[in-house]
């Protein structure tokens, strides 16, 4: 296929799974407050587009580490094919997890499909560990901490609200969680449509279109709006498993775990670091819950997302290598 060709496809692949990814992952950032009955469902989704948009305007450091740090795009032959057949792998992982209601990582999905494809294409030598290593321990690392700061956040609520009335906590928590959720859906847009951004950059310097790692405006804009219209369908089945499968929510404990997770997630951006919201959100929710009681939270479901999670990287790896010999065959033999 001509490059101009293949650039383009690699684009459109690119934005249909940041759109993917904005309906897959908008669960995690409004289904606590519609579990709460804090905001109708419309609603939470309109305000989370919105946020989602707005969040993936501001910030490029995420994008940069993901377009540069698995693989050198100007060392990779072929490297816009590795892209799509990385994308195809990413993409149907994405739309597999989201038939069966299961929370799994997008950015878990992207990344390993990245390095399964690059793989393929040059060797385990085309890889760069220390990069990718990095970006593997603040995918690991950030649910940990998300688990830490929902139990202390819980902790602090019920110490400091333990002798108020419920009726009275229940109304002014869920007013608050409006603004939690506008804070985590702002969150989710900095990191997660980075991911995007910084695939599409690999693709362009790999393609010879630019030399090095900025991401241009139109990448940047065409990825936010991917991903805000994607969170505007919605992911219901998602939302149902994130929103009662895990714990029984009360506003209190819905807020605390936006909050957590929110605080996390853009502390990662600031560090220029790809994080799983998903894992992020449904790990703050768990120390939210074991807070409470560690009984509350429904470890069953909690097992069955642990699981999904790591099984994402191998199976998206292998998956890409895949998608990349069946790229091979079919344009560059």
């Amino acid at each position: 296929m001509e490059q101009h060709g293949i650039i383009i496809l690699v684009v459109l692949l690119a934005l249909s799974f940041d759109f993917i990814n904005g309906f897959h992952d908008t669960a995690n950032s409004i289904a606590t407050s519609i579990s709460t009955k804090a905001l109708r469902p419309k609603v939470a989704i309109m305000l989370a587009a919105s946020m989602n948009l707005l969040g993936a305007l501001v910030f490029t450091g995420v994008a940069k580490t993901v377009g540069g740090s698995v693989a050198n795009p100007m060392e990779i032959e072929h490297g816009v094919y590795v892209v799509a057949a990385a994308l195809i792998a990413a993409i149907a992982w994405n739309l597999f997890t989201w038939y069966y209601g299961i929370p799994s990582s997008s950015s878990h999905a992207l990344i390993g499909s990245l390095a399964g494809a690059v793989i393929a294409a040059a060797g385990f030598q085309a890889v760069n560990y220390h990069g990718f290593l990095t970006i593997i321990e603040s995918l690991v690392l950030s649910p940990l901490l998300a688990f830490t700061v929902g139990y202390i956040i819980m902790s602090t609520i019920r110490l400091i609200f333990a002798n108020f009335s419920p009726h009275k906590l229940n109304s002014t928590f869920r007013s608050l969680q409006i603004l939690t959720a506008a804070f985590q859906s702002f969150s989710h847009g900095t990191n997660d449509a980075q991911k995007t951004m910084g695939i599409i950059t690999f693709a362009l310097v790999a393609g010879g279109f630019q030399t090095d790692m900025e991401v241009a405006t139109w990448v940047k804009i065409s990825a936010a709006m991917a991903m805000a219209l994607g969170t505007s369908v919605g992911g219901w089945k998602i939302i149902k498993t994130v929103g009662t499968k895990i714990i029984k929510f009360e506003p209190a404990s819905g807020f605390a775990s936006d909050l957590s997770s929110a605080v996390v997630i853009l502390s990662a951006t600031l560090l220029k670091l790809p994080v799983s919201t998903t894992h992020v959100i449904s790990s703050s929710i768990m120390g939210v819950g074991s807070a409470k009681r560690v009984s509350a939270v429904k470890w069953g479901t909690a097992v069955t997302m642990v699981s999904a999670w790591i099984i994402t990287l191998p199976v998206t790896m292998v998956l890409a290598a895949i998608s990349f010999t069946l790229v091979k065959l079919l344009f560059l033999s």
